[in-house]
């Protein structure tokens, strides 16, 4: 059979969604790109925030078209939205013929061939909050974790692979309903990863990008000190990696053991992505997140010190309930006074599920949006500064893809840039036929753009960055970052 698959969310629903191909592939199915050429439509959803909400629910309705107006004979949604909606998708949208939850990756093969009765078809209301007693079950049951020897087909570019080192999350951060999706926290061991990353390696990949929940937090878990640091000299030793990049990190536990690696490992980027969500002492309690501005900030020095050449990258949350203006003005001082180089804002999304929905969403909508327009503003500002003093500097870029703008005009990212969240590299004067996707090239800034650099090929040697022929990667006709 054919199966199409649509993933939206994070890069942590990504490998889920890698994971699925795989073993579907294993069973002798056909992915193709083409929903009207599915004879299986997937949808991997998100439930983070209402908008991803929204979105995987319309999805699912634009893949069930394609029961009437295709050859699709199954519908089957998977991930966050299936784990917290489970019954009222069944219930509510008659052409779903299977829903998966967070846990059930592996039956993936069993519902895209299974059969089940049709429920009668009633009004899309997906928004009910599920028990307490439901979300506890939800916890402990949780278990599944895939492992180097799990099918997996890759659906990134081929020369960079998310790998995730371990799935759930123990905290109880106000806004977030990750735990009572994903389960309490696992760590995969070791030894698995590593193997994972070698064959990753084999296959072309060129940049490893380790995520989870709390990715600082690895190893914690299994009672092993120093898990992280000890990972990630491993990884450093593995033939074929250039890049190593840490991604969802957390203020209490990134510790020395893990900068000290970072700063020695010549493979593992100097790239700190920490989410901190805000800065002002009562705020940061009511999120029941760890921490105050004074003690981000030390956090923060710490790291550029003992990683020089680090760049910060975070995510804050504007409007979140019962935010005042001083404690507003809290946060435009903390970014001011830190200069990230990379900043996500998000505004304050209601969650059912969360213990923060049982606070009054009190900030308006369009406060919210003028109050992420201001951050963004400032950083827009100290950006745009610090791009123009890099003028004249040279740098090593990863070619990523040709740019939609020119077809002369090659894309790319530097080791402080990560993929789909960052800003990029355009690449000028350089033959596409000469620098191909997954290759190093060596550069000198030549303008600035208000995020992005302009990067012409200096003198240094190309390096392919790939050994072998890659396979062509999966293409999934609908992919949506979310925030973690």
């Amino acid at each position: 059979m054919k199966i199409g698959f649509i993933s939206l969310g994070c890069p942590k629903n990504l490998v889920d969604s890698e994971v699925m191909i795989g073993m579907v592939q294993q069973a002798g199915h056909e992915i193709t790109p083409d929903a009207a050429d599915a004879d299986v439509l997937v949808v991997n959803t998100c439930a983070f925030i209402d908008s991803a909400k929204q979105e995987s629910v319309d999805a699912i309705l634009e893949m069930a078209e394609f029961k009437r107006t295709g050859r699709c004979q199954r519908l089957v949604v998977t991930g966050c939205l299936a784990e917290r909606y489970r019954d009222d998708l069944r219930s509510q949208i008659e052409e779903i013929d299977a829903v998966l939850g967070t846990n059930e990756v592996p039956a993936i093969v069993g519902a895209v061939t299974a059969s089940r009765e049709a429920a009668p078809a009633v009004p899309v209301k997906l928004y009910r909050r599920p028990s307490e007693k439901a979300q506890k079950a939800a916890a402990r049951e949780a278990g599944y974790l895939y492992d180097a020897t799990t099918p997996r087909t890759l659906v990134t570019p081929p020369h960079f692979a998310y790998v995730k080192v371990a799935e759930g999350c123990d905290y109880a951060c106000s806004f977030c309903i990750i735990p009572s999706l994903r389960g309490h926290y696992r760590s995969r061991p070791a030894a698995s990863i590593v193997d994972e990353a070698k064959h990753l390696a084999d296959r072309g990949v060129r940049e490893l990008i380790l995520i989870s929940q709390d990715t600082s937090f690895y190893g914690v878990d299994r009672g092993e000190r120093g898990a992280l640091a000890g990972l990630l000299r491993k990884l450093n030793r593995i033939g074929g990696l250039e890049w190593i990049r840490l991604l969802y990190l957390y203020p209490t536990t990134i510790g020395d053991d893990v900068l000290d690696a970072m700063a020695e490992s010549e493979k593992v980027c100097r790239y700190v992505d920490l989410p901190l969500q805000h800065s002002s002492r009562t705020v940061l309690k009511r999120m029941k997140r760890p921490g105050t501005g004074t003690t981000y900030r030390r956090l923060l020095d710490r790291i550029r010190t003992r990683v020089p050449g680090v760049a910060l990258r975070t995510t804050l949350i504007a409007g979140f309930p019962g935010e005042t203006a001083a404690e507003f003005d809290d946060l435009k001082a903390f970014v001011r006074d830190v200069r990230f180089d990379h900043l996500g804002v998000f505004t304050y999304s209601h969650e059912e599920g969360t213990s923060a929905y049982r606070l009054a969403d009190d900030v308006p909508a369009r406060v919210k949006a003028r109050r992420q327009q201001a951050l963004m503003s400032i950083q827009r500002r100290l950006v745009r500064a610090a791009q123009r003093a890099r003028i004249g500097e040279g740098v090593r870029v990863l070619i990523d893809a040709t740019s939609p703008e020119h077809d002369l005009v090659l894309k790319g990212r530097l080791s402080t840039q990560a993929p789909e969240i960052d800003s990029c590299v355009y690449l000028t004067d350089a033959d596409p036929e000469d620098c191909r996707p997954g290759q190093f090239v060596n550069g000198i800034v030549v303008d600035a753009r208000e995020y992005d650099l302009v990067v012409r090929p200096g003198t240094g040697e190309f390096s392919t960055g790939r050994t072998g022929m890659t396979p062509e990667p999966v293409r999934l006709w609908k992919t949506n970052p979310s925030p973690p």
